[in-house]
């Protein structure tokens, strides 16, 4: 099995071939992390609940000896309690609170993966390939679920999480933050590695110490973009291509993304990455829910060349589909460089005649062909405004 529960500690513990993912249900009933690396055996990590033996200036809501929320690694933090570090949901109530108590409430393991409603995301062919576990939390108060989801690929040794949130509550509630994923590690000896880059230079390495405070990447271009991608990676320090260990987080989105790490006064590291918060605001009617996009973790301890490896064979194999999913591509040819702007049926029926008889399957048609599109100043997204028409609509409207 993928995913094994242990009712007697209420522990979970993912498994793939290679990779552990474990989480713990505490007497306060919020969702520890426990554990993310290499395969282990056991499913008892007690031992590495710590106490708060430096003492807090927040009070012990819970009022548990030692237990201080913001030296606990939470699987899925809320904001408005004692944990003052990023949260991974904030929500806003009719009344103006955004404080929100998510505690555990249950949960449920079964075969298979389905897909996200509206949402592109990997995906499975039968059942065996794949385990999901949805953990169920609640705020009691203000009567909204969150369903924390984690699917198992166990021969790729990759993780999904994804979360749903359901309003059941008898008022509305605006979404003001909601990320995929949140993994607190208890360290920060880690290198923050990300994709940077522009038009034409993309996805450059970018590879930086982590330090106290946050650091983080984001796109408010209304697209994931070529300026920063949609991932990020945590490297221990002195690891490389082949060696050392490496936490990849990969979000299956195109839109404004964040994907941030901070570093707290205790050194411990919290990951996160989502949608981003930034001039975000999403209403949720009584009885709405709403999803987030995917984030796909990998754990390799064999380097950076270990962890690409996973996504490439992932990707490739249960992200990409259609006809050439599985198949050599057409070789294509474009005339860009042949012609740039200047073109006609003739010479476009030369290049495609000489491409066919040296075997290429494929003709592209590029820029130029459209408008009076004759250099890039004109014709590509240009827009005319109708004000007479729009003059009419708005009269129609306010008639109404």
């Amino acid at each position: 099995m993928a995913i094994i529960y242990e009712k007697n500690i209420k522990t979970f513990h993912l498994r793939t071939q290679t990779t552990s993912y474990i989480l713990k249900v505490l007497e306060s009933n919020h969702v520890l992390h426990l554990y993310w690396g290499k395969k282990i055996n056991t499913n008892n990590l007690d031992y590495l609940i710590e106490e708060n033996l430096w003492g807090s200036f927040l009070a012990n809501t819970d009022d548990i000896e030692t237990f201080q929320l913001e030296a606990t690694p939470e699987e899925y933090p809320g904001y408005g309690s004692t944990d003052l570090r990023s949260p991974a949901i904030e929500l806003q109530f009719e009344d103006g609170s955004t404080t929100t108590d998510l505690r555990y409430d249950g949960y449920k393991i079964y075969k298979g993966k389905p897909p996200l409603k509206g949402l592109p995301s990997t995906y499975i062919e039968n059942d065996e390939e794949a385990e999901t576990l949805e953990i169920y939390l609640k705020d009691e108060l203000k009567n909204v679920k969150v369903i924390l989801t984690y699917n198992v690929f166990e021969d790729f040794n990759v993780i999904t999480k994804s979360v749903k949130i359901i309003n059941e509550s008898k008022e509305e509630v605006n979404i003001l933050r909601a990320l995929s994923a949140n993994v607190d590690f208890k360290e920060d000896d880690f290198d923050f590695i990300h994709l940077s880059g522009a038009w034409a230079r993309e996805r450059h390495i970018v590879r930086t110490n982590l330090r106290s405070g946050i650091q983080s990447i984001e796109s408010r271009r209304g697209a994931s973009s070529h300026a920063q991608n949609p991932f990020m990676a945590l490297a221990r320090k002195g690891s490389n291509e082949q060696n050392g260990d490496v936490y990849g987080f990969s979000l299956v989105y195109s839109g404004n993304f964040l994907a941030n790490v901070e570093v707290d006064m205790y050194s411990k590291a919290r990951a996160q990455i989502g949608i981003n918060p930034f001039d975000f605001k999403w209403l949720l009617e009584k009885g709405e829910e709403f999803q987030t996009p995917e984030a796909v973790l990998v754990y390799s301890s064999n380097g950076l060349t270990g962890m690409s490896h996973i996504y490439n064979n992932l990707y490739a194999k249960r992200l990409c589909r259609g006809e050439y999913r599985d198949k050599v591509r057409p070789i294509l040819i474009n005339n860009w460089e042949a012609t740039y702007f200047d073109f006609n049926e003739t010479n476009i029926k030369e290049i495609a005649k000489e491409a066919s008889d040296l075997g290429i399957e494929l003709f592209v048609l590029d820029d130029g062909w459209f408008g009076r599109r004759n250099d890039d100043t004109t014709s590509l997204g240009d827009w005319f405004v109708n004000e007479e028409k729009i003059k009419v609509d708005l009269e129609n409207y306010l008639k109404k």
